[in-house]
């Protein structure tokens, strides 16, 4: 009897037991919002943010509805940021993140651009949110644990677990269905993975067992239009915009780049003004579109706590949401508009930095200008500076080599302040580039080679050289090995869509003696896209009529080229064209079949982006103009045999590249 008591008392407890799981099963989840749980239970260091302690939504008062829109409570399936700097979309998705951990259990992930950047994402914002948070401390095995639940890629918790997944890797993608999806950056997506599709559907279909209860967020700074993933997926949601009053009249109204107002005189010169507006000698305003006052940025704040998120379309929004917020709403003391003035300013003329403004501080797409100059045009404004000598002006020079079957063919360019530059001479090695060294053996002598100089001073060597490895990939890879990490000679693999002119460098494998060298090569991603539209941007520009007067950003000079190689130089045209999701992609067609000078141009401006071109200042030209006049020879006094050295700007090392030295 004993013994049926038992069995009977056992079966008793597994069916209170499963019971009592059934009820938690059934039982509604606590109603509580994203916002709500932050406010609670997050916790800000100086490791993640500016601002240390307990997390406040009233600091970013614009990202509650936002944030509880993500929220189990909320019948909103997909949420959709498109966003400047400063404004907290980040923190969004930190806070979305921890509330799941904490309060929402399930499958999540989130996909950023590349490998390199989720783990960088990984060291630099998850796991000071998961260590610095209690709540989310005692969930999340520490890293120093035996227990494999907590790694750079991976975050296992009781009743889910988060991954971080690449945008390029197309397994990664659909290895698990997810109830919780974070597409980070969407526009650094790559436009098509080989063989898989677009990897933004790729990811969503991960969402499909969970079609009722999932949530996807998406959110990036645009990049293109027409081209921008972000800007696609706005538009096909109710464009909320956010409306503040005037502290004067009181009147709702966005904050707007056109009504945006600073100081600035006549015959100012621009780039006074902006440092001016950086070290607060000016201020810059927003001018009320109702009553016309000014509108101090220390006004900001108890605006912010006052507005509100208006659609554009109010017939959507009851699954998909989109939010739209420029940097101009940045909360007072993190980004100003006096800041936002002084980029604008120094952005005029620079095509490129103009495009940054306008992504990151407008959040707004670019518009592409793809436009090819008239060949006529350039060839007829050609100028008589010999070849093979670098004319007057040039500072520095730089290589691209577009690598063909039969040859090798590159153009030296010289460069000064504000991208001006100068074709030095365009070259041609013949020869087959994967059965024959001769052509390969005339790139290694360019590299010691020396051109003379217009000024009469020592000539000068190539400070940078590009080559591309679309084409002979292996032979250019064994070829780049030689030289190492080499900060003079880079391979390059031409993209489009990768959303930055440069991107992060690849490992590349290279067979020597036939086996495998691991992290042989290193190849740089350049989006030729960017490229071409910048350099047809500084092809249009026109030289100026007064002799006294600085020429255009960018301004291209030539020497004395035939037909063919300006036919080549404007080579392409951009087009555009729509697939079935409905988004438009842009695309580069030949409408001259040999667009090799063209390459070269694009690979050259590649080895200047990579020497830190784009990032010098006035001062640092300045230091290169001291360079270049300590190369001037002057002669000796006839007293003085053997001079002592003079200790000139050449000596330091921050400009051995800029003369032309290899620091491999």
């Amino acid at each position: 009897m004993a013994p049926l008591l038992d069995e009977l008392d056992l079966a008793q407890e597994s069916e209170r037991t499963f019971l009592a799981a059934f009820r938690r099963g059934i039982k509604p989840e606590p109603r509580l919002t994203v916002s709500e749980w932050a406010d609670r239970n997050r916790f800000l260091s100086s490791r993640s943010s500016k601002e240390t302690g307990q997390w406040r939504t009233s600091r970013f008062p614009y990202l509650r509805e936002i944030m509880d829109c993500l929220s189990t409570t909320s019948p909103v399936q997909v949420v959709v940021l498109v966003k400047g700097a400063q404004v907290g979309g980040t923190e969004v998705l930190n806070n979305f993140v921890g509330y799941v951990i904490d309060h929402a259990p399930g499958p999540f992930m989130a996909v950023l651009p590349t490998g390199d950047i989720n783990k960088r994402k990984s060291r630099q914002t998850l796991d000071p949110l998961l260590e610095d948070s209690p709540s989310l401390r005692a969930k999340v095995k520490a890293k120093k644990s035996r227990d494999p639940g907590n790694t750079t890629l991976m975050k296992v918790f009781p009743g889910g677990m988060l991954v971080l997944s690449s945008a390029g890797s197309a397994p990664s993608l659909r290895s698990m269905p997810v109830r919780y999806l974070a597409l980070d950056e969407l526009d650094g997506f790559p436009q098509s993975l080989e063989g898989e599709g677009d990897p933004e559907d790729l990811a969503e279909r991960g969402t499909r067992s969970y079609e009722s209860s999932r949530k996807i967020y998406k959110v990036s700074t645009p990049t293109v239009e027409g081209r921008s993933r972000i800007a696609f997926a706005f538009k096909q949601t109710d464009r909320r915009y956010y409306h503040v009053p005037c502290p004067h009249c009181a009147a709702f109204q966005r904050i707007e780049w056109k009504r945006i107002r600073w100081e600035m005189g006549d015959d100012e010169d621009r780039l006074d003004v902006a440092a001016d507006l950086r070290n607060g000698k000016r201020h810059a305003w927003l001018e009320c579109e109702h009553c016309g006052k000014a509108i101090e940025e220390n006004e900001k704040t108890q605006m912010l706590a006052a507005g509100q998120w208006i659609p554009e379309d109010p017939r959507r929004g009851d699954l998909y949401r989109g939010y739209h917020l420029s940097a101009l709403y940045s909360p007072f003391g993190f980004y100003s508009w006096s800041t936002s003035a002084a980029r604008h300013i120094e952005a005029q003329g620079n095509p490129e930095k103009l495009r940054v403004w306008v992504n990151h501080d407008l959040g707004e797409t670019w518009k592409e200008k793809g436009d090819a100059p008239e060949w006529r045009l350039l060839y007829e404004r050609r100028e008589a500076y010999p070849t093979g000598t670098v004319p007057r002006g040039g500072l520095l020079l730089t290589a691209g080599a577009d690598v063909q079957a039969d040859r090798i063919e590159v153009e030296i360019q010289g460069w000064a302040q504000d991208f001006e530059s100068w074709s030095v001479e365009y070259l041609v090695f013949p020869g087959s580039t994967e059965h024959e060294e001769a052509p390969w053996r005339e790139l290694d002598r360019l590299l010691e080679r020396e051109w003379p100089h217009a000024d009469g001073g020592q000539p000068l060597r190539l400070s940078a050289m590009a080559v591309d490895s679309g084409f002979a990939s292996q032979t250019v890879y064994n070829w780049l090995r030689r030289f190492g990490r080499s900060r003079r000679v880079f391979g390059i693999r031409g993209r489009v869509g990768t959303a930055q002119l440069v991107g992060l460098p690849t490992y590349v494998e290279v067979h020597v003696g036939g086996r495998r060298v691991q992290r042989g090569a290193r190849v740089w991603n350049v989006d030729t896209g960017i490229a071409k539209e910048q350099l047809y941007g500084w092809l249009h520009g026109r030289p100026p009529v007064d002799p006294g007067h600085r020429f255009p950003v960018g301004y291209c000079h030539f020497p004395s080229y035939g037909p063919d190689y300006f036919k080549g130089l404007t080579a392409e045209v951009l087009v555009r064209r729509r697939i079935k999701s409905g988004r438009t992609l842009h695309d580069w067609e030949k409408k001259y079949e040999r667009n090799e000078p063209l390459d070269c141009r694009v690979y050259s401006r590649a080895a200047a982006y990579l020497l830190g071109m784009d990032r010098w200042q006035a001062d640092d030209w300045k230091q290169v103009r001291r360079v270049m006049a300590a190369r001037v020879v002057r002669a000796a006094p006839a007293d003085q045999k053997n001079p002592r050295p003079t200790r000139t700007p050449e000596r330091s090392s921050r400009w051995h590249r800029a003369r032309g030295r290899s620091e491999t």
